[in-house]
This record gives C-alpha cells, structure tokens and sequence, in this order.
C-alpha cells in the first residue's frame, strides 16, 4: 500500500461507494480529500476535508483540484465514483438521453482525471481508480441501456489512454467492474432478489486498496471485474 496519510481524493463521497471508501481509507491511516456538490455530503467525519465543485463543469472541477493541491500539495490516489444510470434501448433513447449519460458519467470522469493525471505526471506517481460498468462490456446488457453503456464504454477507454501516455511513470488507472452492487436503492428496486449474491461496497473497497497497494503495482491496464452470481 501507498505510505502512510498519502493523500486520496475520493469524488462522489456522499454515495454508497464512496462514503464506504471515505470511511475505509480513513480507517487505514490516509488522508482523505472529498468533492461535494453544494448540498455537502450529508456527513462529517474526522480526518476528511471536503471541497465543493460541480463536476459536470469543466471549469469548476479544474479550480477545485487547483485549490486542493495548493492546499495538500499532492493528489497520490484518486477513486472517482461519481455517475449515473439509465435504462432504454435503442428505440427509446434519444440524442438528450445520450447527452445526459455522457455528462453525468464520461464528463465528470474526465474533467475530474484530467488535471489529476497532470499533478501526477508532476508527480511521476499516482494511482486512479474508475467504477466501470458490466452493461459496457457485454452486449447483451447494454441493449437495454443504451445511453448509460455507451457512456461507460468511454471510461475504458480513458482509462487505456492514461495508461498509455503514463507509461514511462509510476501512474496506473484502474477500472472497476462491479454487477449489482448491495445498496438500499437496489434492494428496494429488487426486492425478490437474493441479496447475498451481490456486491457489497465494502468489496468494492477492499479492491480499490488493492489496486493502490504494492500487488497491484505491476499492472498496467487493470480492468479488475467483481461479479456477482446473478
């Protein structure tokens, strides 16, 4: 693992991947930077510092990563969970539909990656860390959500052209790959279904230290996939 209080900004904090990231790498002994849109995070805990931005506004996510390297100098770990679902096939997804997935899932991802991977190519060290999505990788799912998949498909992507032009540094972008995650939002929608099989964020966790631990440094194109049984 990284040493030590290395600092790790986690974006989307006040969703269930996030607040359970916030919490574990506190636990673990880092010090944790958050983004919040101007409604906060809904919580405070102590060793977090939160930053506001609306990371749908290229501008206003750039002044944000300015402002908190100013202040914590360096940006060692970045897990970026901040998104969006949608279902809708082809029939029914229209150019908006396409337009709003892509802000809300491929936008923010990449006016988030972008100043971070230049402060880590400063650097010459840094781990980022996406949540990808199984509907982008398989077909079969993605057709009945058109507009979420195609958005998702574009942060692999991303992630591949980090990695790429990083490959002379220490700087590894990660992809995670989760099915149904173990949320009260997914229980509620799915109240049947045997929640057991599915993915709890803690899992989800537990890979991201993984994937920012000295294991983990060999790799150069992650894409690590936590499927559930469903």
């Amino acid at each position: 693992m990284l040493d030590k209080m290395k600092n790790v900004l986690i974006t989307g904090a006040s969703g269930n991947i996030g607040k359970a990231a916030v919490e574990k790498f506190i636990q673990e002994g880092f010090n944790v930077i958050a983004t919040a849109s101007p409604r906060g995070l809904g919580y405070e805990l102590a060793g977090l510092s939160v930053y506001e931005a609306d990371l749908t506004n290229e501008k206003s996510v750039e002044d944000a990563i300015a402002k908190i390297i100013s202040v914590h100098q360096t940006i060692d770990v970045a897990i970026l969970t901040v998104g969006s679902f949608a279902v809708g096939s082809i029939e029914t997804t229209d150019g908006a539909a396409i337009q709003k997935m892509m802000s809300l899932n491929f936008n923010t991802a990449y006016f988030t990656a972008r100043p971070i991977f230049k402060q880590m190519m400063v650097q010459q060290t840094g781990r980022i860390i996406f949540i990808g999505s199984r509907p982008a990788l398989v077909p079969a799912e993605g057709k009945n959500t058109v507009a979420y998949a195609l958005s998702k498909s574009l942060v692999f992507k991303l992630a591949e052209l980090l990695n790429a032009e990083a490959a002379e540094n220490d700087i590894v972008t990660s992809v995670i790959v989760p099915s149904v995650i173990d949320t009260p939002e997914n229980r509620k929608s799915n109240p049947s279904a045997n929640f057991s099989d599915w993915v709890t964020p803690e899992t989800i966790v537990d890979s991201m230290l993984y994937l920012v631990s000295p294991n983990a440094k060999a790799l150069r194109e992650p894409v690590l996939k936590l499927y559930s049984n469903s």
